[in-house]
């Protein structure tokens, strides 16, 4: 006892009285292979970034003045702190200085993400400023007018809409969204003509 006897085949046998451990196949059932968690890429924004068509007086206010449509965004993310004069005035500074302008705009546009948790596409936050400056804060401003922040209000208009309702806020205006286009489009032709005769008068035109 107490020792390993070889049989005829040449393979040690277990002392007697003992057996063999026999693998528990039950003992892994309960045991189930983790997977990784999905990585988080947040939800998708309500309309795309080249759908500016959705809302004309904005795009077409955004192409001449994008400015001033970044300033009212930035009214409304910052909850009243930075007012669109102001945001509108420090746009409009970086503008001339190398086109600076894309950092403040895709800053906000970041805010806007986090705060809403939105997905960072079709492009990052910085190339959509850099190359498409006034899709990008159409975008913006169709968001916040689709989660009911119209920026077009300020951000005083938005307190007071939340507070008294639709209804009291907007029975003072009766103009129809295509009259607006109309009168947007003549104001267009307007600016056009006023820059043409602009340059027409300087002493330094040519005419041929």
């Amino acid at each position: 006892m107490g020792r390993v006897e070889a049989n005829n085949g040449g393979t040690p046998q277990p002392e007697s009285g003992t057996e063999p451990a026999a693998s528990n196949p039950q003992q892994y059932q309960g045991v189930q292979a983790v997977s990784p968690a999905p990585v988080p890429i947040g939800a998708p924004w309500s309309t795309g970034l080249f759908d500016c068509h959705l809302d004309q007086t904005n795009a077409v206010m955004t192409a001449f003045l994008p400015c001033v449509t970044f300033g009212q965004i930035a009214e409304v993310l910052d909850a009243g702190e930075m007012t669109c004069p102001l945001g509108t005035f420090i746009y409009l500074l970086m503008m001339p200085a190398l086109f600076s302008q894309w950092i403040m705009g895709s800053k906000y546009r970041t805010q806007l993400r986090q705060r809403y948790n939105l997905v960072e596409a079709p492009y990052s936050d910085i190339i959509s400023h850099i190359f498409c400056p006034c899709c990008s804060l159409c975008q913006e401003f169709r968001e916040l007018r689709n989660r009911g922040l119209d920026p077009a209000l300020g951000w005083n208009g938005i307190v007071a809409q939340q507070h008294y309702g639709n209804q009291q806020v907007n029975q003072y205006n009766p103009c129809p969204s295509k009259f607006k286009i109309v009168i947007l489009y003549l104001l267009e032709i307007e600016v056009v003509v006023c820059y043409t005769f602009f340059f027409l008068q300087q002493p330094d035109f040519v005419h041929v």
